[in-house]
């Protein structure tokens, strides 16, 4: 990972060149302003094809006061001719909390641009509005692009007590491609879908590649009932899927202990057996779904493995790592302040950042992160934590 740097004023023109000669300098301890031609600059250097330039640029107008960078990142939003920068100024656009943000992303959920439609249906998945489940519904019957109804999928989710959205996300646990089903069955086990149970356990019963998928969801929803499905699975399904047959039945808090224990020596296992890819990413799935839902025992078997490991067990526990990051902030932040090799294990988080595909997620998350670091007292272990975490995560 590039080190962190804060480009000084001076520097601020050059950004191409000056990626190459960064050097790790303090965060500063507020927004700092710069020239309208500068922030002009940086928004154009965000589709530049240099990771390093457009790195830079994207931290430039992070650390911008927010009465200056939302103004023009509102414009390159609407106008910019260059499609990625657009869709990177929408993204950038989220973590300054600004109400006209959800202007832009209406607009931006009649794009054209694959990249647009995405952050805006996550943007209404973490910012619920009743008055878009029409349109977010209209979308479901057109929308088709691989990686973008994943995210209108969740946005629908978000409003589960709508029984127009129940009928619908209930139709398309059974409906449609295996990728497109998965990401229904997950969403609903997220948010807990009770009205969904029947129709997850249908898939649950049925061997194939969303039974892992439909397990661990019923163990979300947390309805007791299932208990009798999963431990039936303990018993008759194949070997690749009991990580997920375990993390469901430890998620209705049963046995938990035992279950978690399982996906761990599931994982030393194959970390230690090449050849278990499948054990492999379904047990580091696992303890990842068991940290998110607050077990730090199971963040913490993620670092224990993934810190000293290899591909092909490294890419998977840094995946699983990075999603508990994403999706229970708390936890892992305190994990890693009680790390003793807080260096190796913030590296395994980066790399795990790499590979998420979910933009707007992590911008909330690099949002929370420096208003900590600039809210926090000087001095303070939260302080040093959050600096270390800007600098590691390239942000």
């Amino acid at each position: 990972m590039v080190p962190l740097v804060f480009l000084a004023a001076a520097l601020l023109p050059m950004l191409g060149a000056a990626a190459g000669a960064q050097t790790a300098s303090p965060e500063p301890a507020a927004p700092q302003a710069v020239s309208t031609q500068q922030l002009e600059q940086a928004i154009a250097a965000l589709g530049n094809l240099d990771y390093d330039t457009r790195t830079s640029a994207s931290r430039l107008v992070r650390r911008t006061p927010a009465g200056q960078a939302v103004p023009a990142l509102l414009q390159a939003v609407s106008g910019h001719a260059d499609g990625y920068v657009r869709y990177r100024a929408l993204v950038l656009l989220t973590g300054f909390n600004d109400p006209r943000t959800g202007d832009a992303m209406r607009e931006s959920l009649a794009s054209p641009n694959d990249r647009l439609r995405t952050v805006a249906y996550s943007f209404f998945e973490h910012n619920p509005t009743p008055a878009m489940v029409p349109d977010l519904i209209a979308a479901l019957e057109k929308e088709q692009a691989e990686f973008v109804r994943p995210s209108l999928v969740r946005a629908l989710a978000a409003h589960g007590a709508d029984p127009r959205v129940q009928r619908l996300l209930v139709r398309d646990v059974g409906r449609g491609e295996d990728f497109f089903r998965g990401a229904v069955i997950e969403a609903l086990g997220d948010y807990r879908a009770q009205y969904a149970l029947d129709a997850i356990t249908v898939v649950a019963q049925q061997d194939g590649p969303l039974q892992d998928d439909a397990a661990i969801a019923l163990g979300k929803i947390g309805d007791k009932r299932s208990l009798e499905i999963l431990a039936g699975l303990q018993r008759s399904a194949p070997r690749e899927r009991q990580p997920a047959v375990a993390t469901g039945i430890c998620l209705l808090g049963t046995n938990c202990e035992s279950h978690e224990g399982f996906l761990v020596q599931t994982l030393a296992f194959a970390d230690r057996n090449p050849g278990f890819q499948e054990l492999l990413r379904g047990a580091a799935t696992g303890l990842g779904a068991l940290a998110i839902s607050g077990r730090p025992s199971a963040a913490s078997a993620l670092l224990d493995v993934g810190i000293p490991s290899r591909d092909p067990t490294r890419a998977p526990v840094a995946l699983a790592l990075a999603a508990v990051a994403l999706r229970n902030t708390t936890l892992l932040l305190g994990l890693l302040d009680q790390q003793s090799d807080q260096a190796a294990a913030l590296s395994l988080l980066a790399e795990g950042f790499d590979m998420l595909e979910e933009d707007l997620d992590k911008e909330r998350f690099f949002a929370s992160v420096r208003r900590t670091y600039w809210t926090s007292v000087e001095g303070a272990s939260t302080k040093a934590l959050m600096q270390t975490l800007i600098r590691n995560l390239d942000f």
